[in-house]
C-alpha cells in the first residue's frame, strides 16, 4: 500500500523522535493514504515556516499482524477520548506499535474542541462529525516497527 507524508523535506529514513506530542495519536511518524491530505499538511507547514512544501511517499507493508495495532474503524466514544487525552498531552500510545483513525484536523477540530471544553456532550460531537468527509492517517509509534513496514518511494514538491 502507498502512504504519504506532508513536509518540508525530503525524508528517506523517518524516524518517530522528531514529533509533536500534542497531536491526534501523540508522538509517532504520521502517514495518511490520502495523497490529497499530505499535500495540505504540506503545505501548511510550508506557510508557517516559510519553506517548500514537500510530500514524501513510501511502500507500507500490507500485514500488520504482528504489530501492536490500534485501529479505530470511525469516530467513536473512544476515538473521541483517546484524541482529546492525546491532544492534553497525556501519552496514551506506549501500548501500541502503530495507531490507525480518523485525521481530527481543523474542520473536526472544531467540533472535537466542543467536547474538549466541556460545551457539548460525547453524543453531541459524534452527532456532528457525521458530516465531515474524513481522512485517515496512521500513526507508527515504534522505530523499530516503522524501520520494518515502510519503504522511501519519492519525494515531490508541492506548489
Amino acid at each position: 500500500m502507498i502512504v504519504y507524508h506532508g513536509t518540508t523535506e525530503i525524508i528517506e529514513k523517518p524516524d518517530v523522535k522528531h514529533s509533536k506530542k500534542y497531536l491526534d495519536f501523540g508522538k509517532g511518524f504520521y502517514l495518511t493514504t490520502f495523497e490529497e491530505q499530505a499535500k495540505k499538511w504540506a503545505i501548511r507547514k510550508a506557510m508557517r515556516q516559510g519553506k517548500t512544501a514537500v510530500v514524501n511517499s513510501y511502500e507500507m507493508k500490507d500485514n500488520l499482524e504482528k504489530y501492536r495495532v490500534l485501529s479505530f474503524a470511525k469516530e467513536n466514544e473512544k476515538w473521541l477520548e483517546f484524541v482529546c487525552a492525546c491532544r492534553k498531552g497525556e501519552s496514551l500510545n506506549a501500548d501500541y506499535d502503530i495507531i490507525i483513525g480518523s485525521v481530527a484536523d481543523d474542520d473536526v477540530f472544531k467540533t472535537v474542541d466542543m467536547y474538549f471544553r466541556g460545551l457539548w456532550d460525547k453524543k453531541k460531537v459524534l452527532e456532528e462529525l457525521r458530516y465531515y468527509k474524513m481522512n485517515d492517517q496512521i500513526c507508527i509509534v515504534n522505530q523499530n516497527t516503522l524501520n520494518e513496514i515502510i519503504a522511501f518511494q519519492k519525494a515531490y514538491e508541492v506548489k
